[in-house]
């Protein structure tokens, strides 16, 4: 029988050591014409904590280009952020607006 003398040895693989990190998603805001900038501006700030400044540059960007990304992150966060820009709820400086902004998320490639 043999002795054991107390040591314990640990092997690691390469594959065991190595850090597995989450692929990056990006979370995009979509134009519409249902929602005022101050809105945009407002929810960026409640939904991610921007600065009125931030949230007037992504506001003129989305408005100008068609969609922003507003987050990127990894990919159940940027569910639920995508989630919560869906519930807002409308904007009530616009008479016509009939509900939140759309999201999406994609990932970053």
């Amino acid at each position: 029988m043999a002795e054991f003398d107390g040591a314990s040895t640990k092997i690691e693989t390469d594959k065991e050591s190595k850090v597995r990190r989450q692929p990056p998603y990006n979370v995009i805001l979509l134009d519409d014409d249902d929602h005022t900038y101050a809105y945009v501006i407002e929810m960026l700030k409640a939904l991610f904590g921007y600065p009125e400044q931030k949230g007037y540059q992504l506001a003129e960007e989305v408005d100008t280009t068609g969609r922003v990304i507003v987050l990127t992150t990894t990919m159940e966060h940027a569910e639920l952020k995508r989630d919560q820009i869906h519930a807002y709820g409308k904007d009530p400086r616009m008479a016509g607006c009939k509900g939140s902004m759309s999201a999406t998320i994609e990932p970053v490639v």
